[in-house]
């Protein structure tokens, strides 16, 4: 990266969120009249549509009722009955909601404000759920092919000052550890000690911040630990307004744990149950949170202190823009 760049990051890898941003911007504008573009890479916690574009197994898309039932009242390819994580932070932020890259172009520079790349069952390993989904590689590709989009329609000035400016959000790495665990026989998990393989996905979030001081004059960074927020939600249900903090609001057998919710499991037609009331559950599959989850837990990430999300909380870095 150029050290003259102003880069924010929100990196979620499995239960760690990083956010790091250069402040060497001369741009003193403020969040509401100039806000900094968001552009969100990772897994199906942010996936906002474009599995609904790929040709993959049913599994790993949400393209059916009762996915998206509270907010928009019908599928949008969101594993929640509404709003992810990079939604509520899009409102915060004052943008409008980010577009999947894979949805079908409106023809009015509809990625100015930002594009989401997120693919579920993504994973930070290229072995992971391959040829099923779109891999972090990929999807960083894809963000080349925006940014030349961009710059062929904006010109090179404007291109450069938005992707310059931008925040990026990341959640990705969970998956690295359910596909060994899924299929046993996956070579990545054979050939490395346990170890090795966490390191793979996890690697040195600490060298990581080193090189990018190094690399990026005046940098600013938060970490959020979303595992322990979601735990927190998970052993105290009722201090955060959950009536059930383990059972899922979707799905079949113990806990609706079973990733039965739509009818739909690798292909086939499934029996499934839903509870009446979405608003008292944290999680809405066996998998992934309700809209109310990840509102709270966006909350924490936008404007937490620094004990919950720290040194700076997402706000304070989208001010610094």
């Amino acid at each position: 990266m150029e050290n003259s760049r102003s880069v924010s990051i929100l990196f979620f890898v499995h239960t760690v969120v990083l956010s790091i941003v250069s402040i060497n911007c001369k741009d003193n504008n403020n969040l509401v009249t100039n806000q900094a573009a968001l552009f969100v890479f990772g897994d199906s916690l942010f996936d906002a549509g474009n599995n609904n574009y790929i040709d993959t197994f049913s599994r790993f898309k949400s393209n059916i009722w009762p996915y998206g039932q509270t907010t928009f009242k019908s599928p949008t390819g969101r594993i929640s009955d509404g709003r992810l994580i990079p939604d509520f932070i899009a409102e915060y932020a004052w943008l409008p909601l980010i577009p999947p890259n894979l949805q079908p172009s409106n023809g009015h520079n509809q990625f100015t404000f930002g594009v989401n790349f997120a693919s579920g069952g993504a994973g930070a390993l290229v072995e992971t759920f391959p040829g099923m989904v779109i891999s972090l590689g990929a999807q960083l590709n894809n963000f080349k092919n925006v940014e030349k989009r961009l710059r062929s329609e904006l010109g090179d000035s404007e291109a450069k000052r938005i992707i310059s400016r931008a925040v990026y959000l990341f959640h990705i790495g969970g998956n690295d550890y359910v596909y060994p665990i899924l299929f046993a026989n996956s070579s990545t998990f054979k050939s490395s000690s346990k170890e090795k393989f966490s390191d793979f996905v996890l690697g040195n979030i600490t060298a990581v911040i080193e090189r990018l001081e190094s690399d990026l004059s005046g940098f600013k960074y938060a970490l959020h630990d979303y595992h322990t927020s979601l735990s927190e939600r998970i052993n105290n249900r009722l201090k955060y307004g959950f009536k059930e903090g383990k059972k899922a609001c979707c799905g079949t057998g113990p806990l609706r744990g079973i990733n039965t919710c739509g009818g739909r499991v690798w292909g086939l037609s499934q029996r499934y149950e839903l509870c009446e009331n979405v608003t008292e559950y944290l999680f809405f599959d066996s998998f992934h949170l309700t809209e109310k989850a990840h509102r709270q837990i966006a909350e924490l990430i936008w404007s937490g202190p620094s004990n919950v999300t720290g040194p700076y909380n997402l706000k304070a870095l989208f001010e610094l823009k």
